[in-house]
């Protein structure tokens, strides 16, 4: 659904913006890896199709697949890098408390378009090693509570930087459970009870995303074999220009091997568990780790205050998109 903002003024033209779009991202990528002792590699835009690599989603999405010069099999374009960065770990020796980020792109082809959803996305994806006995939701919350003090600090230098920018962003965060939410607002959809709960608190984190809730029906769609549905969530945060909530990372801890087989049953996909990257986890061979992905475009929409994410992206849109944003001087990069 698009949403109109109400007396929406642009605050900084085309080319400030662009300017603009690079500090942001130069200062929060900076800022991250330090806050969570995190180092730069390079990643694949592609991977080879039936290896169990690609993140699933919600199970229905369309990767785009095409083939290769010299190659028997087909490749896809990724939708994330939630299990590579887990197999890339192991490959290049991190230990725990080390761990990665990258620049992850992707074509997201059924995405509904909004304005705060493009079928490219571009975001950090990141993975760091733990040990077993940091499987719990108190280390969760502090691996959270990392991430928000980044987002401030880099919202601070903006807001220095670019003195037509007010701070937004609440430091403090309320957490509360999928389930939770659901019996707090028992008559409402999901994306209504995250509107209503942001509205409340500014910052929030929901946590346990993947499995049915008490109405046997799921708060969000999660593939079952990268985040433990348990020890998982989403950080949203009140976004006043559009009045909504706005998703700025998915993340979780990972699963081990009993989290694994259990979530693979209850999805119907116990298939997977003999694809190479299945049968490497549940062997053993992978490291314990917690990650996910914090949006480069969402970010950069937020600290910019801008009206949709296509001010702050190249991408394609429909021509009701592009007709409806000329209508509301809403300028497409």
């Amino acid at each position: 659904m698009k949403i109109i903002p109400r007396n929406y003024e642009r605050l900084l033209g085309v080319r400030e913006t662009e300017l603009a779009i690079k500090f942001v991202k130069d200062t929060f990528e900076r800022t991250f890896a330090e806050v969570m002792n995190l180092e730069r590699i390079s990643a694949p835009m592609f991977v080879e199709t039936g290896e169990g690599l690609n993140d699933d989603l919600n199970g229905v999405e369309r990767p785009v697949r095409f083939d290769v010069a010299g190659k028997s099999c087909m490749v896809e374009v990724v939708h994330s890098l939630a299990k590579w960065k887990r197999m890339a770990l192991k490959r290049y020796g991190y230990l725990p408390g080390e761990g990665i980020y990258t620049d992850m792109n992707a074509i997201r082809r059924d995405e509904e378009l909004d304005n705060l959803h493009s079928i490219y996305v571009d975001q950090w994806d990141w993975e760091r090693v733990i040990t077993g006995e940091l499987r719990n939701p108190d280390y969760l919350k502090s691996t959270v509570y990392d991430i928000v003090h980044a987002l401030k600090q880099t919202e601070a230098q903006v807001c220095s930087a670019f003195d037509v920018i007010d701070p937004i962003i609440n430091g403090d965060v309320f957490f509360i459970t999928a389930e939770e939410l659901r019996q707090l607002y028992p008559n409402k959809t999901p994306k209504q009870r995250e509107n209503a709960i942001v509205r409340k608190y500014g910052t929030v984190f929901i946590s346990n995303i993947g499995g049915p809730l008490g109405d046997g029906i799921p708060h969000d769609g999660r593939a079952p074999d990268y985040d433990d549905w348990k020890l998982n969530g989403d950080l949203l945060i009140y976004y006043p220009i559009l009045d909504t909530a706005v998703e700025l990372s998915s993340m979780g801890i990972r699963v081990n091997e009993r989290s694994l087989l259990r979530q693979l049953d209850a999805s119907g996909h116990m298939e997977r568990a003999s694809l190479p990257y299945h049968s490497a986890l549940l062997s053993g061979q992978l490291p314990l780790t917690v990650g996910g992905g914090i949006g480069q475009s969402r970010l950069c929409m937020v600290l910019l205050h801008k009206a949709h994410i296509g001010e702050v992206q190249a991408s394609i849109w429909d021509d009701a998109t592009i007709r409806w944003c000329s209508e509301n001087d809403i300028e497409l990069l």
